[in-house]
C-alpha cells in the first residue's frame, strides 16, 4: 500500500478518493425513521459510531435483532462499573493491592501515590473502553469529556469523581448535568470557580458557561454584544456563581472527601441584572441555589437545544452542517430536545434511527479519532490480553497510551473547548492527520497486525486464525478479503480493490490454491510449517487492509 497516498487521501488532497471529506451535498432525508435494508452493513455503522470498534458477533447479534432492538441495547442502563484498583502498588499504606483508593488519603511520597492512581486510572478507563459491550454509554462519556475539556487536575480522586458524573449522566438530563458540573469539584479548579468570591467574582467559568456549554458564541452584534449573551452576562453570571469551594484535593487527612460546598460569606447577594439577551431578567439572591436557578435561565434560551444537537450531531454524524441539515435534521432534534426537557436519549434515539443517519453519504466520511482508531483495530481482530495480573496491567497502560503521539490524551483535552476536530473548522476531522500524527497510526496498525506487543512472553497482537473463522467461506480468498472488509472498513470495496488484496493470499495463483492450504492447515492445526504459512499470508492481509485510507474512516 502507498502510504503516502494514504495521507493524501486522508487530507483530501487526492481527487479521485477524496469525496468523502467534501462537503456533503443535501440528503434529502431528515430525522424521519429509516425504513430501508437493515443488515450486517447498516448494523456496523450503527455500532461504529456508538462503539469503540465493534466486534463480528457483536454486528452480527445487531443484525439479526434489528434497528429498534439494538437501538435499545444501547441506552440500557448498566449499573456504574465496581471503581478502580490498586493494581500492583505495594508502598500505599491506606490502599492494599486489590482495593479501591478512590476514597483514600495520601501521606508521605504522595507523588510516588498519585503517579500509580492516575495509572490506575487510566487501566480502569481502558477497561471501561474495551468490555463495556454493545452500550453507547462510553462513546457519550467520551463526548462530555470533550464537551466540557477539563484537564490540568492532578489528583485522580478529583477525576474520578468528575468522570463518574459524565458516565452517570451520559444520556441523562443535560440541564441536570450542566448544573451538576457547574459545582463539579474538578470544574471548580479547572476554570478556577473555587477562588471566585463577592468582591472578586472570577468571569472564567461564566463566560464557558454561555460560549462553549449552553449558548455558543454567535456573531458579533455589537460592542461586548455576541447575539447569544453579552459581557454585561458574563459579569452578572459571574457574580452569582460566588461562593462555591471545593476541598479534599491531594489531601492525607482521611476525614476529608472529594466534594464542593457553598461559603454564604462569599457570596454576592446582590442583585444581578443580565442583559436583553435574556429579557433584562433580574436575578435575586437564592443561596446556594442561585447557581442552578442561573442554569434555568439560561436554558430558557431556544439556542442551547440547536447549540447541543449541532455538538452531538458533529460527534454521531459529520461535520458539515449546511442549511439543509440545520433544518432538516438539527431542528427537529432540537424540538424534540425542548419536548422531552431536555432529556437526550429520546434524541439520540430519534437520530440513530433516523434516514439521515443511514444515508449512504453519512457511512465512512468521519476520520476516526485516536481513540477509536486505536479500538477499531484492536477490538474486531480478536487480540488478547494476557492473563498474568502484571503483564495485563501493562498492556491495559500501554494501549491508552498509544493515543498520546497520536494527539488525544484521556483526560487531558488540549481547550477548555475540547479537542479541535469537533469546533475548528474548516479542518474538523482532518485535525487528526497530519505528517506528526500519521506515522504512530500506522506503526500501531503494522505492530497489532505483525509481531505485536510483547509482554514478558505474551504477544498482544490481531488473532488472524480466529478471524479468518468470521467468513462466510474461509476456504475462498475473495470471500475472506469481503467478510474482512465488511467487519474493518465503513463501506465496500471496489473490484479492483478487492482483486489487488486477494493476491495477497494467493499471489499469481488460482483461487483454489488457498482452499487446498487453508484445508492441509484445518487437518493439521499443530503442523507449524503448515500454521505459519497461513498466518504469514493473513498476517500481511489484515496488515494491509489496517493500512488503508478506508480504515481510518467511520
Amino acid at each position: 500500500m502507498d502510504r503516502r497516498a494514504t495521507l493524501h487521501t486522508l487530507l483530501g488532497k487526492n481527487s479521485d478518493r477524496s469525496t468523502a471529506l467534501k462537503p456533503l451535498v443535501p440528503l434529502g432525508s431528515g430525522l424521519e425513521p429509516y425504513t430501508g435494508p437493515w443488515e450486517y452493513e447498516q448494523a456496523a455503522h450503527l455500532l461504529r459510531r456508538t462503539m469503540f470498534g465493534p466486534r463480528h458477533q457483536e454486528i452480527k447479534t445487531a443484525a439479526a435483532a434489528g434497528l429498534q432492538a439494538t437501538v435499545n441495547q444501547l441506552f440500557t442502563e448498566l449499573a456504574l462499573p465496581a471503581p478502580p484498583i490498586n493494581y500492583n502498588f505495594e508502598n500505599d499504606p491506606h490502599v492494599p493491592i486489590g482495593a479501591t483508593w478512590v476514597n483514600a488519603p495520601y501521606t508521605a511520597g504522595v507523588n510516588a501515590i498519585r503517579n500509580y492512581r492516575n495509572l490506575s486510572l487510566r487501566v480502569w478507563t481502558a477497561e471501561q473502553l474495551l468490555f463495556e459491550g454493545v452500550s453507547i454509554r462510553e462513546k457519550l462519556t467520551l463526548f462530555w469529556h470533550n464537551h466540557f475539556g477539563v484537564s490540568n487536575i492532578s489528583d485522580p480522586k478529583f477525576w474520578y469523581q468528575h468522570i463518574t458524573t459524565l458516565r452517570t449522566n451520559a444520556w441523562g438530563n443535560f440541564r441536570d448535568l450542566v448544573k451538576a458540573i457547574t459545582i463539579d469539584p474538578a470544574m471548580l479548579r479547572f476554570l478556577n470557580g473555587n477562588q471566585s468570591t463577592r468582591t472578586a467574582p472570577n468571569e472564567n467559568y461564566a463566560r464557558e458557561l454561555m460560549e462553549l456549554f449552553t449558548l455558543g458564541k454567535g456573531q458579533a452584534a455589537g460592542p461586548g454584544d455576541y447575539t447569544t449573551f453579552t459581557e454585561q452576562d458574563v459579569a452578572a453570571m459571574a457574580r452569582v456563581l460566588t461562593g462555591w469551594r471545593d476541598r479534599g484535593y491531594n489531601t492525607n487527612n482521611p476525614d476529608v472527601a472529594v466534594e464542593s460546598y457553598f461559603q454564604a460569606n462569599r457570596h454576592d447577594t446582590g442583585n444581578k441584572q443580565l442583559s436583553h439577551r435574556f429579557d433584562n431578567q433580574i436575578i435575586t439572591n437564592k443561596g446556594e441555589d442561585e447557581y442552578a436557578y442561573l442554569v434555568d435561565v439560561i436554558f430558557e434560551r431556544p439556542e442551547v437545544a440547536r447549540f447541543i444537537s449541532r455538538k452531538l450531531y458533529r460527534w454521531f454524524v459529520y461535520y458539515v452542517i449546511d442549511e439543509t441539515t440545520e433544518q432538516a435534521v438539527i431542528a427537529p432534534m432540537a424540538q424534540l430536545l425542548e419536548a422531552h426537557d431536555f432529556e437526550i436519549r429520546p434524541v439520540l434515539e430519534a437520530l440513530l434511527s433516523s434516514a439521515h443517519f443511514y444515508h449512504i453519504l453519512n457511512q465512512g466520511p468521519m476520520i476516526k479519532n485516536p481513540i477509536d482508531f486505536v479500538l477499531s483495530a484492536f477490538r474486531p481482530t480478536a487480540v488478547s490480553l494476557p492473563d498474568n495480573p502484571t503483564q495485563r496491567f501493562q498492556a491495559l497502560r500501554d494501549l491508552l497510551r498509544l493515543t498520546i503521539p497520536m494527539q488525544m490524551e484521556y483526560f487531558n483535552p488540549p481547550d477548555v473547548a475540547g479537542w479541535k476536530a469537533y469546533y475548528q473548522a474548516p479542518a474538523y476531522y482532518r485535525t487528526w492527520i497530519s505528517a506528526a500524527t500519521l506515522p504512530p497510526r500506522m506503526r500501531y496498525t503494522d505492530t497489532l497486525s505483525t509481531n505485536g506487543y510483547r509482554f514478558g512472553n505474551f504477544y498482544m497482537r490481531a488473532n488472524v486464525l480466529e478471524m479468518v473463522k468470521f467468513s462466510d467461506n474461509p476456504y475462498d480468498p475473495v470471500r475472506i478479503v469481503r467478510d474482512w472488509a465488511r467487519l474493518l472498513l465503513p463501506q465496500a470495496l471496489s473490484e479492483s480493490q478487492t482483486a489487488a488484496l486477494k493476491e495477497i493470499l494467493v499471489p499469481g495463483l488460482p483461487d483454489y490454491v488457498w482452499g487446498v492450504e487453508y484445508t492441509n492447515y484445518e487437518a493439521a492445526p499443530n503442523n507449524n510449517a503448515l500454521r505459519n504459512a497461513v498466518e504469514t499470508k493473513l498476517r500481511t492481509l489484515l496488515r494491509a487492509m489496517l493500512s488503508m485510507a478506508e480504515f481510518y474512516l467511520s
